[in-house]
């Protein structure tokens, strides 16, 4: 079970890492700056895995279960702004 877990986790990760990668590159391809958001989010990003791959190697080692849970809010907003 924890491997399916490492998994799930990690791709889901590796994914967000990877967009915030491509968004840097775009800002700097387009813009010439790097975006500010995406830059300090990959680290913080990859310090979660570290922490995830530690709390999975715990849960090994004592033969115990994750459980993992999450939530996932979808709302349509009204938006003043307008695409011409």
């Amino acid at each position: 079970r924890s491997k399916e877990a490492k998994d799930v986790l990690l791709n889901i990760f590796s994914s967000k890492i990877q967009f915030h990668k491509l968004k840097n590159f775009s800002s700097e391809e387009r813009f010439g700056k790097k975006d500010e958001s995406s830059c300090l989010r990959i680290p913080l990003l990859k310090e979660n895995v570290a922490r995830i791959l530690e709390i999975i190697k715990i849960a090994e080692e004592k033969n115990r279960v994750l459980k993992i849970s999450g939530e996932v809010n979808i709302e349509i907003i009204d938006s003043k702004i307008s695409c011409l």
